[in-house]
């Protein structure tokens, strides 16, 4: 399933790269002295690699398959973790978009940023239960970016986390150093309000907020003739018997519930950035609150 192409890519680097550039420009005195990279260690060639950080020598061990590469940190920049809602509700939509559609877009123009910035980038998913997570650990490049959405799309290519017992540490965890930490949802969970706190315990020492995706669309139903309608739930495997004006009434009860979600993000301290099923006003409203985000750190 391939909810954001190449092309899309493409045109949301256009945005970034427009937008960024207003914020950004003019001169600048560099805090870092040095090379301003330090060896993390060896691994695996992965496709977007530059060849300037393959390991020749340690690839002959190898016979060349696979190739090893140096990995780097650059100390002057940040890392960013991207937590995206994998969940099967974000598979459902309407009108032939999905809710997942505008996670993906959110994990693109997050992750375009942090190319922007040359920042390293990763990704975190979660499904049904928000405490189990997989990942992809954080590198720097468009190619990362690209892996990372094609991960997210497909839900292969990502390694489980150890689950310390609370969604707060276990995201800690997982992270060598303070990041930029941006969790994607619909928050269509059973207990928001203890997500919404295990991420206010995670700000203390990350830079989090949340990009809350508003789901209501995919519950704006046409209307019915019958008088009951038997609606599925994918996430419990449970059915219930709705009545037709239940049934109508449901986009107006969730963007109730994602109103009642930004107001405990705001009780909790946590920011928060609506985005919807436009892509185009979705993608430049998050890419001017991610640089913002980004430009605190360096003042």
């Amino acid at each position: 399933m391939e909810w954001v192409s190449l092309s899309d890519i493409t045109e949301i680097e256009l945005v970034i790269l427009r937008r960024m550039r207003d914020v950004t420009i003019g001169d600048h005195r560099s805090l870092s002295h040095g090379s301003g990279f330090d060896f993390v260690g060896l691994r695996e060639w992965q496709a977007g690699d530059r060849f300037s950080t393959i390991d020749w020598p340690q690839s002959t061990l190898t016979n060349f398959s696979p190739l090893i590469v140096r990995e780097f940190e650059q100390p002057s920049t940040a890392t960013v973790m991207v937590v995206a809602d994998a969940s099967l509700s974000t598979r459902c939509g309407a009108g032939g978009v999905a809710i997942g559609k505008a996670v993906a877009h959110a994990i693109a123009t997050i992750g375009m940023s942090a190319v922007f910035f040359q920042d390293q980038f990763g990704l975190m998913t979660f499904g049904g239960d928000v405490n189990h997570l997989a990942a992809i650990r954080p590198r720097i490049g468009k190619g990362q970016v690209m892996h990372c959405l094609d991960a997210y799309q497909r839900g292969t290519g990502l390694d489980d986390v150890r689950d310390t017992g609370s969604l707060s540490t276990t995201i800690a965890s997982f992270m060598r150093r303070t990041a930029l930490v941006p969790f994607v949802s619909d928050f269509l969970v059973d207990d928001p309000r203890t997500v919404l706190h295990e991420l206010s315990l995670l700000s203390t020492s990350h830079d989090v907020f949340v990009v809350l995706i508003d789901a209501a669309f995919a519950f704006a139903m046409p209307p019915v003739s019958a008088g009951w309608v038997e609606a599925y739930d994918v996430e419990t495997g449970r059915t219930r018997l709705m009545s037709r004006g239940a049934l109508a009434r449901m986009a107006g009860r969730v963007r109730e519930w994602q109103d009642e979600v930004a107001a405990i993000a705001r009780d909790e301290g946590v920011d928060l950035v609506r985005v919807g099923p436009d892509a185009d006003a979705s993608d430049l409203a998050l890419a001017e609150f991610v640089a913002e985000r980004r430009l605190r750190r360096v003042k």
